[in-house]
């Protein structure tokens, strides 16, 4: 049997798409009950950690995207890095999933506050030179030379301004649940928890439209 590594990567692909959208799906459900104040502390706490185990897959998913969307790319000829290139994003790619992974093992500490920081300030330097090549693939032909994958790599940078806000609301619940494990709730606390889930659960509808996208364009490449 023969199996060709370009259609290695197109499975990865299609892995790494259903758990990011699964994962999101059950990040969203689970965190339902995280702003439930008439659980218990402990049961809110069950929650959470259920939405945080869940949304490590989601994550892992959404990172591997980019290599995998961006080697394919070069396989099919919609964008001209290969060789060295490819190798030395693989092994970004890697070491960005170890962090990734170290801070969600390490998320109740300092440390692993400290991690998804770092792990945010890399889609500071990542989501800008997405959208700046999308746009300006789109509109002068290059780098990207074919419109739909221009298109994709667009909407994949936004999608991942979109998953940076959510990012900040999982992280304040940390806080905010440690403030409740030391001092009990208070109406200032449970304002903020509301708050923060009624901004992201608009966000996770955005969310899901994006990706929806972004796999219909990878998928049926309609122009």
């Amino acid at each position: 049997m023969h199996v060709e590594p370009h259609d290695v990567l197109r499975w990865l692909h299609v892995i790494a798409m259903a758990y990011w959208l699964g994962g999101e799906w059950g990040v969203f459900n689970a965190s339902r009950e995280v702003v439930n104040p008439k659980l218990s502390y402990d049961e809110r706490l069950r929650h959470m950690e259920t939405a945080f185990r869940i949304d490590i897959l989601a994550r892992t998913g959404i990172i591997l995207l980019l290599p995998i969307g961006l080697h394919m790319g070069y396989n099919l000829g919609a964008q001209p890095l290969g060789g060295p290139w490819i190798i030395g994003m693989w092994v970004f790619v890697a070491a960005w999933l170890a962090l990734t992974w170290t801070a969600f093992f390490t998320h109740k500490s300092n440390l692993g506050i400290a991690l998804t920081k770092i792990d945010e300030g890399l889609r500071y330097i990542i989501i800008p030179l997405l959208l700046a090549f999308g746009l300006a693939s789109l509109v002068m032909g290059e780098p990207f030379t074919q419109a739909w994958f221009a298109a994709k790599v667009l909407i994949f940078g936004g999608l991942l301004i979109i998953g940076l806000l959510l990012r900040y609301v999982m992280r304040d619940w940390i806080t905010a649940f440690r403030s409740i494990g030391t001092a009990g709730s208070t109406p200032e606390v449970e304002g903020k928890l509301s708050s923060a889930m009624s901004m992201a659960r608009k966000l996770a509808y955005l969310y899901w439209f994006g990706i929806a996208s972004v796999a219909f364009l990878g998928v049926v490449k309609p122009f």
